[in-house]
């Protein structure tokens, strides 16, 4: 997916997040954005992914030369971030289900199985996911990202709360995604940038 954005400001009570920002970015690119604490980078990515307007510019998408509207980049986009909120009175299978129908999307105990294994979880458990721990829980955000197979990846702070074998689903994850879409990361982790192939600082001003 190729996403193409020119003078992208935010603001908040007339307060200026972040102001020109430019960039753009090709199918199998895994690319960073980075910044000190309150610069902008998750607000920049919300931003990228639809899920805010910004006071300022304007992004493109498009694949394979046809172009995707803001309305609909809902149906091409995966997003995982530390905190967005699950149904924690539901069991993982149960969550899984329940984003597959609204997806429009059916999804089998095979398949859910299969992507709970994809990311380290175990399969037969019942019980409701708040009794899973804080890494389990970033486990269960990455299925909902990649639940139906979108060419563009939008992960924030993505081994926020994970171990190594946490760290190494993600970077799987990511390496795959980048065979046939696109990744953006925001994230101030070195490991993170390390997969990158190209990274936007973002420089946050009063």
């Amino acid at each position: 997916m190729q996403i193409s954005a020119t003078g992208i400001g935010k603001k908040f009570n007339r307060r200026s997040i972040f102001r020109e920002v430019d960039f753009s970015v090709e199918t199998g690119e895994v690319f960073g954005i980075i910044g000190r604490n309150g610069s902008g980078k998750s607000t920049l990515l919300r931003i990228i992914g639809g899920l805010l307007s910004p006071s300022a510019g304007s992004i493109s998408y498009g694949i394979n030369g046809t172009d995707v509207s803001v309305e609909h980049l809902h149906r091409v986009m995966g997003y995982a971030a530390p905190y967005l909120t699950l149904y924690e009175e539901f069991s993982a299978a149960e969550n899984i289900a329940l984003y597959a129908k609204i997806r429009g999307l059916q999804k089998g105990s095979s398949d859910i199985a299969a992507l709970l294994d994809r990311v380290g979880l175990p399969t037969d458990r019942k019980d409701p996911i708040r009794a899973y721990s804080s890494g389990m829980m970033q486990r269960m955000k990455l299925i909902f990202s990649i639940l139906h197979e979108p060419p563009l990846l939008l992960l924030d702070e993505p081994i926020s709360n994970l171990d190594r074998e946490g760290m190494a689903v993600v970077y799987d994850i990511v390496a795959e995604q980048k065979k046939t879409g696109t990744v953006i990361i925001a994230t101030n982790d070195d490991e993170d940038i390390a997969q990158c192939d190209r990274t936007l600082r973002v420089e946050g001003r009063a």
